[in-house]
Parts: C-alpha cells; structure tokens; sequence
C-alpha cells in the first residue's frame, strides 16, 4: 500500500460499526492490520468504540497511529475524555478536535500535551459544508497538523477552499465519508467499467477517486466486516485516476 504523510493511505473508520462489541472490533482491527492499515480513527462520539478498539488494538499497539477526538462542551470533560484515552491505547498520535466543538478552549491545554510528547499531531475535524469557513479559519491558526473532511463524488466542497489551504499550509488530509456513509456503495456500475478503472469492487473504485487527489493522505472507510476491510486496502495500491477516470466514477456515483 502507498504511504503518505500519515502512513499507508488507506485506514480504518469506527462511526456507526462494532461500538462496545470486542468480539466485532478485535476480528476487523485484525483483518486491517493484517492488510497493511495503520491510522485506525475514533471518537467519544462512538458509543463504546474507542474502548474496544483500544483492546483490539493491544497485541499490536506498535503497529498503529491511533487518531481519535475531544468531542467535549467543556475542557473539564475534555480532559475526561483525553485521561480514558491514554488508558485504553497508552498514548494518542493524532489527536482532533471533533466538529470544531469549543476548539478555542481544547486547544491550548492539548497543545500542552503535544509539548510534553505525549500527543504526536494535533487536528480539528468537520462533517458540515456550512461551516467549513471556521473549518478554514482554524487551520489558518498554523496551530494544526491535520484535518479531516469528507471528500466523496457526491460531496466536494472541501475542494473550493479547504483542500487549496491545507496544501498550501502543509497540514494533511484524513477523508471521512469516502463511502459517502455507505449510500454511494448501494449501486454499483457494470463489471466492464470496474474493469476499466482496474479495480475489482465498486467501493475500492470510490476510495482510489478520493486517494487520485493528491492532497489526501488517507481514507478511512468504516466497516464492522473484515472481508470488506481487506478488499478495501486495494484500493490503496497505484496506479492512481486520471481525470477521465475519476469522471467516470462520478457519472456512475451520481
């Protein structure tokens, strides 16, 4: 798999799948660790999916960046979340602030731990194309490393503005919603054009247009199936969409 600036460009998402199941979690952490993944991505917003994710991952901790978030309306209950965090997975590589919640509050005592090396990178992170503006006037701060955006055929904002600043200011991309939540996979376009895009499922097609933009440096596809977690990783392999390719994905995504 091709590694950029986060590591292998393909990672494992943890929204909506096995939550508190460790059952669930430990069978698909294993068949993406086994396929080459790296940058496994949570949140306190996922119910119970931090805490089995941070077992799953245990036999294997050296092996993983975990970047999960401060989803928290106060710093109190921020460093509530950052203290069960270095319970669960010892340390946190990338740490982002989830949604922009209280960012301006969360950053400077997170900056602290990023000092002291307990934090590798700092993030920040938005879902909601109405508020990519204070998305960008945060990155504007230079006080972040990353961000994450979702990025799919059917959602481009980010390419207006927010992919433009993060190149320009050397932050890297992690793409959520790559899959579009599961509603761009519900159809896919004949065998014949899979062929031509020289992918072998429609999903591996949607995560190679995302990872064609240069700017991006991983995805992160969520699943609670470990089948799909491996063919997913195909999609991180060269060779990469030219233009004409990603249109076609588009037309078929529309």
């Amino acid at each position: 798999m091709e590694q950029r600036r986060l590591g292998p460009v393909v990672g494992l998402g943890t929204w909506n799948t096995f939550g508190g199941d460790e059952g669930t979690a430990r069978t698909v952490v294993d068949a993406a660790l086994d396929s080459g993944y790296r940058v496994f991505d949570s949140s306190p917003m996922y119910g119970g999916a931090e805490q089995s994710l941070g077992a799953s991952l245990a036999p294997r901790r050296a092996e993983v960046d975990v970047a999960t978030k401060i989803w928290a309306g106060s710093v109190a209950q921020g460093r509530q979340q950052y203290a069960r965090q270095v319970e669960w997975f010892g340390r946190v590589e990338i740490e982002q602030i989830h949604n922009l919640q209280l960012w301006h509050e969360h950053l400077p005592w997170l900056e602290e731990e990023r000092d002291a090396g307990l934090i590798d990178r700092l993030g920040v992170t938005h879902y909601a194309a109405s508020r990519f503006g204070e998305l960008a006037a945060a990155l504007r701060t230079g006080r972040f490393d990353v961000v994450q955006l979702p990025l799919n055929p059917d959602e481009r904002d980010c390419e207006r503005e927010l992919l433009p600043l993060a190149a320009e200011l050397g932050i890297a991309v992690i793409v959520m919603r790559p899959l579009g939540e599961g509603a761009l996979v519900r159809r896919s376009p004949p065998p014949d054009v899979l062929a031509e895009l020289g992918v072998e499922t429609w999903p591996q097609a949607l995560l190679k247009w995302a990872l064609s933009d240069e700017r991006v440096d991983v995805v992160i596809p969520a699943t609670r199936n470990p089948d799909h977690a491996r063919a997913n990783a195909a999609a991180g392999e060269p060779p990469w969409f030219d233009a004409e390719q990603r249109r076609l994905v588009e037309r078929f995504a529309a």
